[in-house]
């Protein structure tokens, strides 16, 4: 028997518009965080500044503790950032940890149909809640810098200077988010219009209804002018390769109900 762990629903996770739409299972949240290049991490800067801060990150889902734990397994999320800031301070400062919000978005279609009203898009988005930490042994930076770097492009670490040199190490900030819940919303599927304007032939007759295919294509790799490589790495043209072709499938499979 399969088990899927979901995280409990909570006034702080539920989702409350399209709940039909809303997803508590690990994997497809944590998913949706792993394929997404950039993650947006935000926090109140103080009790007195009423605008929470929101940062643009590079971050990745893991467990140092059990580095093969799948992504429908718990899991704390690693992000990067630069010692000094203010999130990295506030996080220092912060007995139990800074609360946090992590979400991603992966969009897969315009969805457009007879009327403005029923246009949607399709896509996958999620929320992660939590608390963040320095992580402060050596060990487990190496590990989360490697995870996040490979989850940039993986098997990136590998074939580059590695490991970094202390001062790159003192500079470099890594907060692991202790994960205490999340939630996430996957709509699929065509346009749904109103019976009335289905009905409509005049109108059908004049308006194009489908979807748009939205992925992140990856080009042909360019080599700066001090690159002295003369061909592009197989890891690397493997994994530009992959990356597209894993983006044009869950463009098509987001068509379907």
């Amino acid at each position: 028997m399969v088990r899927t762990l979901e995280y409990p629903k909570t006034d702080k996770n539920k989702v409350q518009r399209y709940n039909a739409r809303a997803a508590y299972d690990l994997e497809t949240i944590h998913s949706t965080i792993q394929t997404s290049i950039v993650l947006n991490v935000a926090f109140a800067p103080s009790p007195d500044n009423p605008f929470p801060i929101i940062l643009p990150m590079v971050g990745a889902m893991g467990s140092f503790a059990h580095p093969s734990a799948s992504l429908s397994e718990p899991l704390d999320c690693y992000v990067h950032g630069y010692v000094t800031n203010r999130m990295a301070r506030l996080a220092r400062d912060s007995p139990q940890g800074l609360p946090v919000c992590v979400s991603a978005t992966k969009v897969h279609g315009l969805v457009l149909s007879l009327t403005p009203y029923s246009h949607d898009v399709n896509y996958k988005s999620a929320v992660l809640m939590g608390y963040a930490s320095i992580v402060e042994d050596q060990a487990e930076k190496l590990w989360a810098m490697e995870l996040i770097t490979d989850k940039v492009c993986r098997d990136r670490w590998a074939e580059t200077r590695v490991p970094p040199k202390s001062a790159e190490m003192s500079s470099t900030g890594i907060l692991r988010i202790r994960v205490e819940g999340g939630s996430g919303k996957v709509r699929n599927g065509v346009a749904h219009d109103e019976r009335e304007d289905e009905e409509d032939e005049a109108l059908r007759g004049r308006v194009w209804t489908g979807v748009v295919p939205v992925m992140e294509v990856y080009g042909e790799p360019v080599a700066d002018e001090g690159n002295k490589v003369a061909n592009v790495p197989e890891y690397l043209s493997r994994y530009v390769s992959r990356k597209t072709e894993e983006a044009e499938t869950g463009a098509k499979e987001a068509m379907k109900e």
